[in-house]
């Protein structure tokens, strides 16, 4: 198709300074929508197949800290839930050193579940990282490609009126070149919309499934490495314990905080 002799064409060959650069703003917006959308298929499809491939290899260990103990695993990298059940098990392996014993704590537990959220929340930050350019696109798109419509029309009618000639072959050029720009702005936003509509529905799906995996790690971390609470004295409200990989602080005496 010879597109200089089709719509397109004839738009571009009479388009305006001010027309040339909307679309080449359009352009480079387009390029950076569709590198993201690149990435972004290509970045949840390797952690649908990872995870596929850490459960697997989970649902087959023989203990909970089995793919731990056996350190980094190359074929798990850019598996959310990996990251997620590596975080767990190092604060938990944190804690067990910090008091000496297998079963920990209730406050090294809670120490275990923030862990479990952080990584969670970076997980979720992560999978959810360049959204905000296709909403943009899907959103400034359209209404840049209409400033340089405008722009064109405006410049189409002030050549008219300077020139005090009002026929269709003088008007053609500058309607057809203005409208090439609100074209063009259609053509980022449309397959920005589709894609972004899929990525957020795929994004959510794995974020559900990380909290429900998350949820699990939890429930199995205290039901096998819990410490029944004998003892329920001033130490349980040592807030210390509550930070990964915090360390008890040895309480003041008595007599410095009544001050005898």
């Amino acid at each position: 198709m010879d597109m200089s002799s089709g719509g397109v064409g004839f738009a571009l060959s009479h388009a305006t300074l001010e027309g040339k650069i909307t679309i080449s703003v359009l352009l480079m917006f387009s390029l950076v929508s569709w590198t993201i959308i690149v990435n972004k298929f290509r970045q949840l499809g390797r952690a649908k197949r990872r995870n596929g491939v850490f459960l697997e290899a989970y649902s087959k260990s023989q203990s909970l800290l089995g793919l731990f103990d056996k350190g980094p695993i190359k074929e798990f990298q850019g598996s959310p839930m990996y990251d997620l059940y590596y975080g767990g098990c190092e604060e938990l392996k944190t804690q067990q050193e910090k008091y000496g014993s297998q079963r920990v704590p209730r406050h090294g537990m809670n120490a275990v579940r923030i862990a479990l959220e952080r990584v969670l929340g970076e997980s979720a930050v992560n999978l959810e990282s360049g959204m905000i350019v296709l909403a943009t696109a899907i959103s400034g798109g359209p209404f840049i490609g209409l400033l340089g419509t405008v722009w064109g029309v405006m410049d189409t009618f002030s050549g008219i009126g300077r020139a005090q000639q009002a026929t269709l072959t003088t008007m053609a050029p500058g309607v057809a070149s203005a409208l090439i720009a609100t074209v063009a702005g259609l053509m980022v936003a449309i397959p920005s919309l589709f894609c972004y509509n899929y990525l957020v529905t795929k994004t959510k799906t794995l974020t559900m499934e990380l909290d429900n995996f998350a949820a699990h790690l939890e429930t199995v971390f205290m039901a096998e490495y819990l410490q029944e609470n004998k003892n329920n004295g001033a130490a349980d409200d040592d807030v210390e314990d509550y930070r990964p990989g915090g360390h008890r602080q040895e309480a003041e005496p008595s007599g410095a905080a009544t001050g005898h």
